[in-house]
């Protein structure tokens, strides 16, 4: 009997993805993940992490497995929330929830999973793992991890873990991604999960939901500059660039008949730049350099190649072909159809039909004008 380290959130999800486990034969421990003792339940007060431990415990209890916790605060701090801070005090928009899987869930959990002697991990993750041999561009001769899409497109959460390798993909399961979402709701309720009608956590990965301009305040002080429109003229002043990302519509302190969209964040002069359409050439990308680049395969495969963009979470798929980069630590894309809205430090994640090959985080963004 094969034994699994599942990652329990204390949220529907993870919690299902437990029970099918147990159901399939495997034996299963939860694994309670630690990241944030900062945040607090808006309803009772209590820190955000003991209310999720709690239902965690519940789970655990209705199902009667064990349950392990981990404190990976320190680290989580360092790699996820630090460069977080760092990101936006550059003016770029990075991705905290696919730093989060790279680092917590797919790195220090699965590492502490191995050195206890599990034979694999499992997530509540939106995304389907398959296993293969000797393909072209995998690790050695080794079984090597692929990405897919999850079955519910609505829910697929493969675009956050891009950055997980195929050598711990071929050790991870994700029962819940061959399932819609509704279909996990029923499940919970057959298994009789105390968490069966919990609403889906939102916000910051561990963090949860928060006012992200006050999160960001906590070390990046104001810098109030000019709103300026796309022909120069003055409409406004903005209270700090690390507030606004690209293509963002709302709380643009800029009375007028029609919306403004934020479309360039000048760190230098300290404007911001906004256009008055989605449609402007400035929202519109034709190119982009992507550096930091992560194949799950392990390699890159043959360039050049014809792929899918996501330039965003839920974002369109854009067709594209990829080139080599001015390094081998990036490429350059060419967009067959512009992309919207494209921002440095977002990360831009590469499709083969529902095969995800990788990805990586925009460095250059070239717009239609």
């Amino acid at each position: 009997m094969k034994k699994v380290l599942v990652a329990l959130s204390g949220g529907v999800d993870s919690s299902v993805a437990a029970a099918l486990l147990l159901e399939q034969g495997y034996d299963v421990t939860g694994g309670f993940i630690k990241n944030w003792s900062d945040s607090k339940d808006p309803m009772s007060g209590v820190c955000s992490w003991r209310a999720e431990r709690r239902d965690a415990l519940r789970v655990a209890a209705a199902l009667d497995i064990p349950l392990l916790t981990f404190d990976f605060e320190k680290q989580y701090r360092k790699k996820i929330v630090d460069e977080l801070y760092h990101g936006y005090k550059k003016g770029e928009t990075p991705n905290p929830d696919v730093l989060c899987n790279e680092y917590i869930k797919f790195g220090l959990f699965y590492e502490k999973a191995m050195e206890l002697g599990y034979d694999t991990i499992a997530t509540g993750h939106y995304a389907i793992v398959k296993s293969t041999t000797n393909r072209r561009g995998t690790i050695g001769t080794c079984d090597v991890g692929r990405l897919f899409r999850g079955i519910d497109p609505a829910k697929d959460q493969s675009y956050f873990l891009y950055r997980v390798p195929g050598s711990v993909l071929r050790r991870t399961l994700m029962p819940v991604g061959a399932y819609q979402k509704s279909k996990i709701r029923e499940l919970a309720k057959k298994f009789k999960l105390p968490v069966a009608n919990k609403p889906d956590s939102q916000g910051i990965c561990f963090i949860g939901k928060v006012d992200f301009s006050k999160f960001l305040s906590n070390q990046i002080k104001n810098k109030p500059g000019k709103i300026i429109t796309d022909e120069g003229v003055t409409i406004g002043k903005h209270q700090g660039l690390h507030n606004y990302t690209i293509g963002q519509r709302g709380r643009i302190a800029v009375a007028d008949k029609h919306p403004w969209f934020v479309a360039v964040k000048d760190t230098k002069k300290n404007i911001l730049i906004v256009v008055n359409r989605e449609e402007h050439p400035f929202l519109q990308s034709k190119d982009l350099t992507v550096g930091d680049m992560h194949w799950i395969a392990g390699e890159p495969p043959k360039l050049p190649i014809k792929v899918q963009i996501q330039g965003r979470y839920h974002g369109e798929l854009i067709p594209a072909k990829i080139c080599t980069g001015k390094s081998k630590k990036n490429i350059h894309i060419e967009l067959i159809k512009p992309l919207l809205a494209a921002a440095k430090g977002q990360s831009a994640v590469i499709y083969q039909g529902q095969e995800c090959l990788g990805g990586g985080v925009i460095e250059e963004v070239v717009h239609l004008c």
